[in-house]
């Protein structure tokens, strides 16, 4: 068979395999092209007839323009044209967020916010996947903004001590306040962080200064003490020493006294009456001194001549003065 007819022929039997083939790569390419734009926001969107939603994602299904089903994780197909798909994730998302604001003592800091939050999928007939969808045309920008009239609400009450120190408590109050409005719209706030204070330079530097002081102000305090505590155990050291010598010399005149009683008595007990005892008992007591003084031998020390009883240092030296000039030349 020559001719049109033969031709026609084998283009057909070659045309139909090359369709089928083709109609099969667009099918293959686009459940491809879906499984890969699973990932993305809110507002992406499946384009192949087959497409595949993750775990901790939904699928909304919109037929003709509007909303038609919620599709959970899994293989699907919609039909061309008349469907879009709209990946919806479900997973926790973490949002920084930059805030300024003044406190009350008039400075202006800037604060670092955390948000961490996911869609409600909790609620009933999945009316948060829903409200999600539809409800906000930029989450993530209104939802900053609802934090920012929270957090401008709470910072000019404050100084900005009480800034730092009640970081966690202003964190909450504003979680609390902007947790109401978003749940209205399909969104959870999970946890509200401040992550940082930020402070204009010439702030940051005057802080340091006052931390530097007090720190300075503390250190001079606690070496004060600390010598004062020296003075005060070592005056109460020297006081317990005194006493202690105090005791002794104490118990030495006692045991000295005992000693000079006992002696008197033995004394009078050879048959001497009470004079003639002290007598002999102040004249063994000169003896001893004299002794001693004699062994140390290194001052000039001014004594009487001889013992007795009346004698007087004083009395001696005024009559040697007096002597005749004759007597005393006779000495030198």
């Amino acid at each position: 068979m020559n001719g049109p007819e033969y031709f026609l022929s084998n283009i057909l039997d070659y045309a139909i395999p090359i369709f089928i083939i083709w109609i099969v790569f667009r099918l293959v390419v686009g459940a491809l092209r879906g499984a890969r734009r699973q990932s993305g926001t809110v507002n992406d969107a499946y384009q192949g007839i087959f497409y595949i939603i993750q775990q901790q994602h939904v699928g909304v299904i919109e037929r003709l323009g509007k909303f038609h089903a919620i599709v959970n994780p899994g293989f699907h197909m919609r039909v061309p044209i008349v469907d879009r798909v709209r990946d919806v994730s479900l997973m926790t998302e973490d949002e920084h967020i930059t805030f300024d604001a003044k406190t009350e003592d008039n400075v202006t800091i800037e604060l670092d916010v955390s948000v961490q939050y996911h869609v409600d999928y909790q609620a009933a007939d999945g009316s948060g996947i829903y409200r999600s969808l539809y409800t906000l045309t930029d989450p993530v920008a209104q939802m900053g903004d609802y934090f920012a009239d929270a957090l401008r609400s709470q910072i000019p009450s404050r100084k900005l001590d009480e800034v730092f120190t009640e970081k966690d408590a202003i964190a909450t109050a504003i979680d609390e306040i902007v947790s109401a409005k978003m749940r209205d719209y399909g969104y959870i706030i999970v946890t509200t962080l401040i992550t940082s204070i930020k402070l204009p330079a010439d702030v940051q530097q005057s802080m340091n200064r006052i931390i530097a002081s007090k720190n300075d102000l503390e250190s001079a305090k606690n070496e004060a003490e600390a010598e004062r505590q020296k003075t005060v155990i070592a005056a109460a050291a020297k006081a317990e020493a005194m006493e202690k010598e105090g005791e002794g010399i104490a118990n030495q005149r006692i045991a000295i006294a005992r000693g000079i009683r006992e002696s008197i008595d033995t004394i009078q007990g050879a048959e001497l009456d009470s004079d003639e005892a002290n007598r002999l008992f102040e004249y063994t007591q000169w003896i001893g001194m004299m002794e001693e003084f004699a062994k140390k031998g290194s001052s000039t020390v001014v004594l009487p001549g001889e013992y007795a009883g009346q004698s007087s240092v004083l009395r001696d030296m005024l009559v040697a003065g007096q002597e005749p000039e004759g007597v005393v030349g006779a000495k030198n």
